[in-house]
């Protein structure tokens, strides 16, 4: 007698098999994807005004005076005392405000495509290269990106000591041309988005290892180059802690003359959110000049991963 569980069959053909129906294949963890309903739109805007806001409000204090600050209820609308603002940031002795953007200029070029360069050569290495100590090469990579900042903070300014180093730009460029968190992406993009057997098309062309990398495998890092190299320079123009300690007021970066803006028997807000607003304005541009390569690159990577 056939129980409820078992499943029903067709009549099968004279001398042949039963033929069982066609059973519902089973997802697991996979669920459809939603159109985004008014709720979505609602909190994602919201997010965008809270995350705007504060430089909206950076930028109405650099337009006004100090008595914006303590304003109540605050103002919302820019002011009149821009220009004015900016001559006196400009003009601040203390700070070197012009110098301190220039140097920031040239300290994030350099030090995004120094990083860019030497970390797709490192990481093409470890990921299509093979060599003795590959492995351990890749261990000691990763343990550099547990070991904080600060913590190399007094053995690099020992060395810049012995290097006769301090204030020059030397001392904030060279130690930063190579990072263990881009030769490890580059790696991992590398092992993923470089086909071993393309680059086996190119050694049985008699491509050497150097063209090898600049025709075949430079082209397929490209869009994880793009998000490295931006991601360095958002993260050495921003950098505080090593320029204020191994540069001196005479030759600063942007970071550290805003903090100059600042050395006085009272904090003047306008002035230091004036220096704020011409910091940030790089930022802005480089990000909508390049912001869809950087979240194209990202999104492949994901893709890929």
């Amino acid at each position: 007698m056939p129980t409820s569980t078992d499943a029903p069959q067709r009549s099968a053909p004279r001398g042949g098999t039963p033929i069982r129906p066609l059973q519902r294949r089973r997802t697991w963890g996979v669920s459809p994807v939603r159109e985004a309903g008014p709720l979505t739109y609602i909190a994602l805007t919201f997010a965008v005004l809270l995350f705007i806001f504060p430089l909206y409000w950076m930028f109405v204090v650099a337009t006004r005076g100090n008595a914006a600050i303590a304003q109540r209820p605050p103002a919302i609308a820019p002011g009149g005392e821009f220009a004015e603002n900016v001559a006196r940031t400009l003009e601040n002795e203390q700070a070197n405000f012009a110098l301190g953007l220039m140097n920031s200029a040239i300290v994030a070029s350099v030090t995004a495509v120094s990083v860019v360069l030497f970390c797709s050569l490192a990481g093409f290495a470890l990921a299509k290269l093979r060599f003795t100590g590959r492995n351990a090469i890749t261990l000691g990579v990763i343990l550099t990106m547990m070991v904080p900042v600060q913590m190399a903070v007094v053995p690099m300014l020992i060395m810049m000591d012995a290097f006769d180093w301090r204030g020059d730009l030397k001392a904030v460029i060279l130690p930063f041309m190579c990072t263990g968190f881009g030769v490890f992406m580059m790696r991992q993009y590398a092992l993923q988005g470089v086909p071993t057997e393309l680059l086996e098309s190119a050694r049985l062309d008699g491509c050497s290892t150097i063209r090898t990398f600049w025709s075949v495998v430079l082209p397929a890092l490209r869009p994880a180059m793009v998000v490295l190299g931006l991601l360095t320079f958002m993260q050495n123009w921003n950098e505080f802690i090593w320029p204020i300690a191994v540069l001196g007021p005479d030759n600063p970066t942007v970071q550290v003359s805003i903090n100059q803006l600042n050395r006085g028997y009272t904090t003047d807000f306008a002035l230091m959110f004036t220096g704020a607003t011409f910091a940030t304005l790089p930022l802005l541009l480089v990000f909508v000049l390049f912001g869809r390569q950087l979240i194209g690159g990202i999104m492949e990577g994901a893709i890929k991963g």
